[in-house]
């Protein structure tokens, strides 16, 4: 797909990145079709007096808190995003489930009813189906809308990818709730890993296998040969088509799809997925969330592309821990390219933190920390919950300036532009921060016994530096297509620099990692002008010798 060599990705968490219909919002357990939101705009760490009542525990209230965020508030945001200058939407779960996150889906085949416009109205048609007949599945309101969500993103030449989770389902799952009341006499007996059955002459339970041991994910059944059950699998492969081309028009369908823990299921299923896919659009992009390396995934058969974590390992690792050294970190970036071919590295997601993770400025914040160990208040007492500082932030004008020089396609995680700083889930989490709202100052008393409040609000300066390293990697050829090479690995003085090249268009970026200033020499019959700040740097005899201050960066265009 050569849409996605170099794109721009944007993940958006949908729950929480607008609430664009206060009339569709959720009560906490779905208990009722709709409900009244927590305010938008509140502090993260405050409850609210219906929380209260509740718990007075924060841990106890936070996983239930709804904040309203639907498809009608990113279909009203999607001119922001297209001024931002991104490509695709990465959008998490958005079928019908009971939590805020959706990876415990209820139905595959709808989209979750308080994202569109009409919960009550849907919960009627959806009564209406049979779940085992795909020709009688409905278009509910909110799959209406996710549909008109997909055209207006095409008209702003903005692509769509969607989650697929495909190895675990929630408890509310049709097939599962008639397991649990039918035990063995269920029809869907053979749709899930069950370890035993009710059984009073034995004294066993009901007990199945849970997604990492998590009973709220019951697992669809494994197949040692095709990878899935049959029945099962001819579920996903209904829903698959679905989405992909509904009614049979694949314009009118996502873009790509996002495999949840692909790890988690087996060689044999994704093959054979893949194929069908490909077999209704060639076109739709096959992005697999692995955590390592994925070599064994990326031989042509199962994925295109994956998040690249690696790459946010590796760069944490030099960047921000100081534990690896320019050379080290030049021979893993290297062996993680030759590890892939050239179609998949185009088209690595790469990205600094996510929904799993903690978000960027907060792990510069807390430098120590391994990436995605724990990282939040409730593992480490001493975890620092503030914004960044000058100084940190200007390692995260350093990781940027990486992140878009680099090869591949630069993810940004919902509201990284906005300047948002959380810790691990939930606090990646937090409500988006918008220009045009007032919000409480955040202040985390109720966890730490101590008042410290933080501004918040969208931060201009951060939106802008990332607008113009958007903008720089939209009209360069070189940045999206190009060649790479390491030019310099200097553990000595801590600077790194690669070079990016295609047809006539060659782009040095350069990058200080030390406290001090340090010069580079580097070969180049022509003089050198830096992107970002149009400083330009003579050349003489062939060789330009330039002076970063610490923990700066160029990008040069020779």
């Amino acid at each position: 797909m050569e849409w996605t060599r170099g794109a721009i990705f944007y993940q958006i968490f949908p729950e929480r990145f607008r609430n664009g219909n206060p009339n569709n919002d959720p009560s906490p357990d779905k208990s009722a079709p709709t409900a009244k939101a927590h305010r938008w705009t509140s502090n993260w760490y405050a409850l609210s007096d219906d929380e209260k009542r509740r718990s007075p525990d924060f841990w106890q209230n936070i996983y239930q808190r709804r904040y309203g965020g639907d498809l009608q508030g990113i279909l009203d945001k999607l001119d922001y995003l297209q001024a931002l200058g991104i490509d695709a939407i990465y959008l998490n779960p958005i079928f019908e489930a009971v939590s805020a996150h959706k990876y415990d889906a209820t139905l595959l085949h709808h989209v979750d009813v308080n994202f569109g416009n009409d919960p009550e109205g849907d919960l009627k048609l959806i009564a209406e189906e049979d779940f085992d007949n795909p020709d009688t599945w409905r278009w509910t309101n909110a799959d209406l809308l996710f549909l008109k969500l997909i055209e207006e993103a095409h008209k702003r030449n903005i692509r769509i990818v969607i989650d697929g989770v495909f190895n675990h389902v929630g408890t509310r799952f049709p097939p599962f709730q008639d397991v649990v009341k039918h035990q063995t006499n269920s029809r869907y007996k053979d749709w899930f890993e069950i370890l035993s059955f009710d059984d009073s002459t034995t004294g066993k339970k009901f007990d199945y296998k849970g997604w990492w041991g998590h009973k709220s994910l019951p697992e669809l059944k494994r197949d040692s040969l095709k990878g899935l059950a049959d029945a099962p699998k001819r579920y996903v492969f209904a829903v698959t088509k679905r989405w992909t081309a509904p009614n049979g028009d694949v314009t009118k369908g996502v873009d790509g799809w996002r495999l949840d823990a692909a790890d988690d299921l087996p060689h044999a299923f994704w093959k054979e997925w893949r194929a069908f896919v490909k077999s209704i659009n060639p076109n739709c992009f096959l992005v697999g969330e692995i955590w390592v390396n994925a070599k064994e995934w990326m031989k042509g058969d199962e994925f295109d592309a994956v998040m690249n974590y690696q790459f946010a390992v590796f760069t944490h690792q030099l960047f921000v821990q100081k534990v690896l050294k320019p050379s080290e970190f030049k021979l893993k970036i290297e062996e993680l390219l030759a590890s892939y071919p050239d179609s998949a590295n185009y088209a690595l997601l790469n990205l600094y933190d996510s929904h799993d993770t903690e978000r960027l400025p907060s792990r510069l914040v807390n430098p120590t920390r391994h990436f995605d160990h724990y990282a939040g208040l409730r593992a480490n007492k001493d975890y620092q919950l503030r914004p960044p500082n000058d100084d940190e932030y200007r390692l995260q004008k350093l990781l940027m300036l990486f992140q878009f020089a680099y090869v591949g396609a630069p993810m940004l995680y919902y509201g990284t532009e906005a300047g948002m700083w959380g810790a691990d889930d939930p606090d990646c989490r937090k409500p988006m921060v918008w220009r045009e709202f007032q919000y409480d100052d955040e202040n985390a008393e109720l966890l730490t016994g101590k008042s410290e409040p933080f501004k918040v609000a969208f931060n201009e300066r951060v939106y802008q530096d990332y607008k113009t390293l958007i903008d720089l990697r939209r009209q360069s050829d070189a940045l999206k297509f190009g060649t790479f090479k390491f030019l310099v690995a200097d553990d000595e003085k801590n600077l790194i620099a690669f070079e990016r090249a295609f047809g006539g268009e060659t782009l040095v970026a350069v990058f200080n990692l030390s406290s001090q200033s340090q010069t580079i020499e580097l070969d180049s019959p022509n003089d050198l002008t830096d992107l970002l700040t149009k400083q330009t740097f003579e050349s003489k005899s062939g060789k330009a010798i330039l002076t970063l201050a610490s923990r700066s960066g160029l990008l040069l265009r020779r």
